[in-house]
Order: C-alpha cells, then sequence, then structure tokens
C-alpha cells in the first residue's frame, strides 16, 4: 500500500488556504494542520502576557518564553473540527480576533519562533497523511511534499471574505482596516529574513479570486488525483 501522502498549501493571507484546507481533509480523510494557528497562539499569549504590544516588541522575552508555551489542536466534540489549545485552554475564537492578527507577521518574523512551530509541525507530519497549510510548507517545513499548491487571489477579493468573516462573529472592524492589516502581513511574510512566503518551484498555482469553494476543492482534488497516477505508474 503507498504511503500517504504529504500536501502542502501555501499562499498570502485570506485566499482560502484553510477552507481548501479542510474540504480537502474531510475528503480523503487525512488529518489538517493549521500552522497559521500555531502562529496565533504563540501571539495571542505574547499578547496576554505584555511582552509585544503597539510601543513593545520584546525579542528577547519572546524567545525566553518560548518554553513556556504549549500548543497544540485537539477535536471540538460540537463541531468536528480541529481548535487549538494554548497551555491546554481553548482558544480558537479568540486567536482569530484582529488585534491578534496584527502582529501575527511581525512574531513570525522571530528566528527563535520559527525554529520551535515548524519542529513541532514536521513532527506532526512525519508519517504523510496529512495537509498542511501556511506560508512555508512547501519550501522549507516540507519541502519534499508530494503535493505543493499554492494559493493566491486578488487583495481586494481577500479583504471582503476576511471583512465578512469577522462582521459576521460580530467583530466591528472596517474593510479598508482589513485590507491594510492583509497589504502589511503580505509584505513581513514576503520580506522577512527567516522563511519567507515565496512559490515553491515545483507547486501549482490556484488563484481563487472567481473560484467558489467547491471549484477550488475540484481543482485540487484533480491534481492530487493526477499526482496519485503518476506515483502508482512508477
Amino acid at each position: 500500500m503507498a504511503k500517504p501522502l504529504t500536501i502542502a498549501i501555501d499562499g498570502f493571507s485570506s485566499c482560502g488556504k484553510s477552507t481548501l484546507a479542510k474540504a480537502l481533509s474531510a475528503k480523503l480523510g487525512y488529518v489538517f494542520i493549521d500552522t497559521g494557528a500555531m502562529y496565533r497562539g504563540v501571539t495571542l499569549y505574547l499578547l496576554e502576557e505584555g511582552i509585544i504590544n503597539k510601543e513593545r516588541f520584546a525579542e528577547e522575552q519572546i524567545v525566553h518564553e518560548l518554553s513556556s508555551i504549549s500548543i497544540r489542536f485537539e477535536k471540538n466534540a460540537h463541531t468536528g473540527k480541529s481548535d487549538l489549545l494554548l497551555n491546554d485552554r481553548n482558544v480558537e475564537n479568540l486567536i482569530r480576533l484582529p488585534h491578534v492578527a496584527q502582529f501575527v507577521s511581525p512574531v513570525a518574523t522571530v528566528k527563535a519562533v520559527r525554529q520551535k512551530l515548524v519542529a513541532e509541525q514536521r513532527e506532526m507530519g512525519k508519517n504523510g497523511g496529512v495537509i498542511m497549510d501556511g506560508r512555508d510548507i512547501g519550501s522549507v517545513v516540507f519541502p519534499d511534499a508530494e503535493v505543493k499548491l499554492f494559493i493566491t487571489a486578488d487583495p481586494d477579493v481577500r479583504a471582503q471574505r476576511r471583512f465578512l468573516e469577522l462582521t459576521e462573529q460580530g467583530v466591528d472592524v472596517s474593510f479598508e482596516e482589513i485590507k491594510e492589516n492583509l497589504l502589511q502581513r503580505d509584505h513581513i511574510d514576503s520580506t522577512r529574513k527567516e522563511s519567507p512566503l515565496v512559490q515553491p518551484e515545483d507547486a501549482i498555482v490556484i488563484d481563487t479570486t472567481h473560484l467558489t469553494p467547491d471549484e477550488q476543492l475540484e481543482k485540487a482534488l484533480l491534481i492530487i488525483d493526477q499526482k496519485l497516477i503518476r506515483s502508482h505508474k512508477k
């Protein structure tokens, strides 16, 4: 029996990476690992401890605190989805708030943070049968992943998607604020020294600007099927 695939999904914020990854997970029976949630969890901890804020970004203290941070996923019995637990506390909703999103990209530039989480991500996915989404999955975490997808979309469409998502949750935020945050995160993610967001040469691009979630899933499944067919011929 063939070893289960490792599927790496990279791309910019609010392109539909997690939505696609979750749909693929349900369809294929693979484990979905939301690496962005892991970085959000670390960020939430640092915010709550006062280690970072608008006036302060204490990198030495961030590094010192990493040993006190435990990140893991646990299946939610009510939703059937995997929730993020920060030091055994369910913070799935808290990590999605705008004030956390504002600091995620700067925190992700810290080398020690990336080293800690990349090691944990590799351990989670070492046996295959996983779908992992993030910024550096196909380039750094799993450069040998059998399937690499790079997701992109028009910035205005991305901002509108995030705006609708947050307003449906009752979060008071403006479209302009969200778009500015997305563009800022794009710049930081793409230009940071440690594991910048890049499109791996062997990744297949899916532009979701004009695609529904079902159409995105259909495209991705076709790519995966073609990979499986090629693998069986070898």
